[in-house]
């Protein structure tokens, strides 16, 4: 896939959390699976972030209740990578990263 054909998907899944954030955000059941996600997927988001709402406390990425990145920022990071921070494209779906992201937003207090 070229790049120019990832940045039209990666443009597509951010304009449906935006268009689902209310919807997500409101399914605790989809939290759930999110905060699973943060916690168990290899490597674990909770080994490098902080997060209260998770338990986690890493101390190499940034501490995500200070930060308090909107889902939108959280999919980027997890589908591309930032830093020293790996791609997820390969390890989750986009409905597992969509998870993730509206629990990390949700949880941060973000997602309004």
């Amino acid at each position: 896939m070229g790049r120019l054909d990832q940045v039209r998907r990666l443009a597509v899944v951010l304009w449906a959390v935006g268009a689902c954030a209310a919807a997500w955000a409101a399914d605790p059941a989809e939290l759930a699976r999110g905060k699973e996600l943060f916690t168990k997927i290899q490597p674990a988001c909770a080994v490098c972030h902080t997060l209260q709402a998770a338990g986690a406390e890493g101390q190499v990425g940034p501490v995500l209740d200070e930060l308090k990145p909107d889902a939108g920022r959280v999919l980027r990071a997890l589908k591309a990578g930032i830093g020293v921070m790996p791609s997820y494209a390969e390890r989750m779906s986009e409905k597992d990263m969509l998870a993730v992201a509206q629990f990390v937003a949700h949880a941060t207090g973000a997602a309004k």
